[in-house]
């Protein structure tokens, strides 16, 4: 049997993190998970406060801890505390701005402040990282917009495998030869 992918879901909120707010995100970011991928997963959720210096931290012990993919919900609008982009750009090692731009366009189709979000892709070693809005029906339409694409990503990464459901998601790969 495969060796299972392992998915980090990293929610970013001062008040889910106190405990005042009750989480939507990693949760919503989960369950879209568990419909689209078919193969074996390991999915684990955490939540942090915003801060650029602590997302950052978080996210370089997940990579070491052997995530092969990270999702990064919240903290990416225009508001001061607002520092997931930045957070994850310092740990980058390459960026992958076509996802941003995908989420960005998917999203535009529903609400006209989706210009105002700063999500985008990295990666460090081989694991991806995607930052995504917070709002469990943003993320889908995010994740609906450029999922087809993550799991060949995490091929070329070098990362855990992952198959979809193609009446879901039909992730591609190119054919060989």
């Amino acid at each position: 049997m495969a060796t299972p992918a392992r998915i980090a879901i990293l929610v970013v909120s001062d008040r889910a993190a106190r405990g005042e707010y009750e989480d939507k995100g990693g949760p919503g970011a989960e369950a879209w998970l568990r419909a689209v991928i078919t193969s074996p997963v390991e999915i684990a959720r955490h939540i942090v406060p915003d801060g650029r210096e602590g997302v950052a931290a978080r996210l370089r012990a997940l990579v070491e801890d052997g995530a092969d993919l990270i999702l990064v919900t919240g903290g990416t609008g225009p508001a001061p505390r607002d520092q997931t982009p930045e957070a994850v750009t310092d740990v980058a090692h390459r960026e992958y701005p076509g996802f941003g731009e995908e989420m960005r366009r998917a999203s535009l189709r529903e609400v006209p402040t989706a210009i105002l979000s700063r999500q985008t892709a990295v990666s460090r070693d081989a694991t991806l990282i995607i930052t995504l809005p917070g709002k469990p029906s943003a993320i889908a339409t995010c994740l609906d917009a450029v999922f087809a694409a993550v799991p060949y990503c995490l091929d070329l990464l070098g990362a855990g495998r992952i198959e979809t459901d193609p009446a879901r998601i039909r992730a591609f790969r190119p054919k060989a030869g």
